[in-house]
């Protein structure tokens, strides 16, 4: 019988160097394999994205309004050339992606199936709205899209909660020129439980990165010139209601929106694509309430809320824009600490006002024997007043020992009283959107010293202190751009008056609280000057008191400077001291404003006037203004009155 004997070649024996060149033999083949099915896999790969390329651009997808809102294009000219207003180049994946929404939509494509970056830095996990938006409308194959972790984002995403979505208006401030049009921000809110609070929700806010000691000229310069970056921040919510509510003095308006969960989903993901990526700020046009909108329109692509804006977005504009679109449902009144400490102050006899600061600042006059021999009623709302005073006194001022011990000293002592919950401050009567709108055109007719004229003047915003007082500060006056022509019989036609900026704060000083009331504008202006009429251009600028005789009133006086650019003076510039002095009336249904004033030049000339305006509101949008003034400048003296409809809109 034959046998036939099976051979084990790696048992026999062989030379060293044979076995050596097998075993490489071995790895090429290895290494050609996997390098065969590496490229098999990456054709597969390539050859599935042309796919989805092909469908994005049977689609057009780049035309979306949803592709144009997620990078922020600013929606004019066609959509193949868009710019973005991001200017961030780590928000695009493709070269020229801020300007081209088509090569950005496919580059990003592409970047979803890289395999080569890390989990937290792939396009997967930077771009998560994208990529819904994406594999929504493509129907990419999860089996075929590579598994990243994104434990960065799942982290993240875990303490942002998605349930409900709130516009927020902290309001307007006085006696801070950045804070006198409004803000607005964001909140989102947890779903709603026995033990939900507002102070668990996080709140969206936008703005300007401003430089550390930059004062608010140097912001009003830089804020207006794109002089600063902007981004998106998302902190907690009770951080801002102290910045808010308790820093700055600003009662807070809140606007739950009727956003679904899905839609407030997409601003939470997108916020994710946002983080510490760099806008420009302009405090106009594309600032914290310009951007709010966009974050918005992603929510819900089938609204248009930009578009309303294209060369300034005021913060209460934009509130009556998503008012608009209907996606208010309803508001919420929250005072400010300063708001609530006036209410409680009003329910305390005026002699026994010095009584609260006096306790604020020294607990032990609470044992004096004038304060023993009130009622108990009367204790109670003097030590509870007093400990909010001192509160008030001490927001933002470093820690002190002896605050410290009388605001313990005056907590205690309030807790020896039965508790009970005090009244909150009333809602004013007029919310913020309900107010006039922000521009102002005007038609005038009148007569100076017997000459007839005639006027336009359009105002770019916002609010004159004789103008319709509902939803604005009493006192309170912010205007930018307001241009006068004027057409004079046997005369031609004139720029009576521009002015830049034009500020009037006016805060009534108390027994417990003492602002200053002030006033800047600067801008060009006609003056009378050596026998003729000259537009000159000035600084005008003053600071002093103001008083509240009785309700709706309010009476002022103020030191005045002036530096005025005169082609009548000798001097190029010549600078004057005034005084300025006046008293402001709400009737309700009218306004009137009576005011007196005058300087002197250093070089002799002098100027005085008064003026009487009574402004009649006809509707929210309609008014008619009556002015009588008089004015002498050096020997000559002036005699006007004026007429002027003036119609509001934005």
């Amino acid at each position: 019988m034959l046998t036939i004997a099976k051979i084990n070649y790696l048992d026999i024996k062989m030379p060293i160097h044979t076995k050596q060149y097998a075993y490489s033999i071995r790895l090429t083949l290895l290494v050609l394999s996997l390098l065969f099915s590496f490229n098999s896999v990456q054709a597969n790969t390539d050859s599935y994205i042309a796919q989805l390329h092909s469908k994005a651009d049977e689609l057009k997808l780049w035309q979306h309004r949803e592709w144009i809102n997620l990078l922020h294009y600013d929606k004019k000219g066609s959509s193949e050339s868009l710019l973005s207003q991001v200017d961030d180049p780590r928000f695009f994946n493709a070269l020229d992606g801020k300007q081209n929404p088509k090569t950005e939509l496919l580059q990003t494509v592409s970047a979803f199936f890289n395999n080569t970056s890390d989990d937290e830095s792939h396009p997967q996990c930077r771009f998560v709205a994208r990529l819904n938006w994406l594999t929504n409308k493509l129907e990419i194959d999860d089996s075929r899209i590579p598994k990243i972790a994104c434990l960065k984002y799942k982290q993240w995403r875990k303490l942002i909660p998605d349930n409900q979505v709130t516009l927020v208006f902290p309001a307007y401030h006085l006696n801070s020129p950045s804070s006198m049009f409004g803000h607005t921000l964001l909140r989102l809110d947890p779903a709603k439980s026995e033990n939900s609070s507002d102070w668990l929700s996080m709140a969206v806010n936008f703005g300007a990165n401003v430089r550390e000691g930059d004062n608010s000229l140097f912001y009003a310069f830089r804020g207006l010139s794109g002089g600063y970056p902007g981004f998106f921040i998302v902190a907690p919510y009770f951080k801002k209601i102290r910045e808010y509510n308790q820093k700055e003095k600003r009662d807070i308006w809140e606007y739950p929106l009727n956003l679904t969960q899905q839609e407030t989903k997409r601003i939470v993901t997108h916020l994710w694509e946002l983080q510490e990526i760099e806008f420009d700020y302009y405090f106009l046009d594309e600032n914290c309430s310009y951007r709010l909108l966009e974050l918005l329109e992603i929510a819900r692509p089938s609204i248009e809320l930009t578009n309303d804006f294209k060369y300034a977005a005021i913060p209460v504009d934009t509130i009556r824009s998503i008012e608009r679109a209907g996606l208010i449902t309803g508001a919420h009144y929250r005072p400010s600490q300063v708001t609530i400490l006036e209410y409680l102050l009003t329910e305390i006899p005026k002699d026994q006002l010095d009584l609260v600061k006096s306790i604020s600042q020294n607990s032990s006059l609470m044992n004096r024997h004038d304060f023993f021999s009130l009622s108990e009623i009367n204790k109670e709302k003097i030590i509870n007043a007093a400990y909010k005073y001192l509160r008030f006194q001490q927001t933002g001022a470093a820690r002190d020992p002896q605050s410290s011990k009388n605001s313990h000293a005056l907590l205690k002592a309030l807790n020896t009283f039965p508790i009970h919950k005090t009244s909150p401050p009333p809602v004013p009567s007029a919310r913020p959107e309900n107010s006039h709108d922000s521009q102002r055109a005007s038609f005038s007719m009148g007569e100076e010293n017997k000459q007839k004229y005639g006027e336009a003047a359009f105002r770019f915003s916002f609010h004159s202190l004789e103008d319709n007082e509902h939803g604005f500060l009493q006192g309170a006056q912010i205007n930018m751009g307001n241009i006068v022509v004027r057409d004079s019989d046997g005369g031609s036609l004139k720029l009576q008056r521009f002015d830049v900026i034009d500020i009037f704060s006016l805060t009534a000083r108390t027994q417990l609280f003492k602002p200053l009331s002030w006033k800047v504008y600067t801008g060009l202006e006609r003056q009378f000057t050596a026998g003729q009429q000259r537009l000159v251009a000035h600084v005008t600028g003053g600071a002093g008191g103001a008083y509240k005789p009785f309700e709706n009133n309010l009476i002022y006086g103020l030191l005045i400077g002036r530096l005025e650019r005169n082609r009548g003076f000798e001097s190029v510039i010549t600078p004057a001291l005034g005084l300025s002095t006046g008293m402001l009336h709400h009737f309700g249904s009218s306004t009137a404003h009576i005011e007196l004033s005058g300087e002197e030049f250093s070089n002799g000339v002098y100027r005085y006037r008064s003026q009487y305006i009574h402004n009649f509101n006809i509707a929210k949008n309609h008014s008619l203004k009556l002015t009588a003034a008089r004015e002498k400048q050096e020997k000559n003296t002036f005699t006007e009155g004026k007429i002027s409809y003036q119609y509001y809109f934005f």
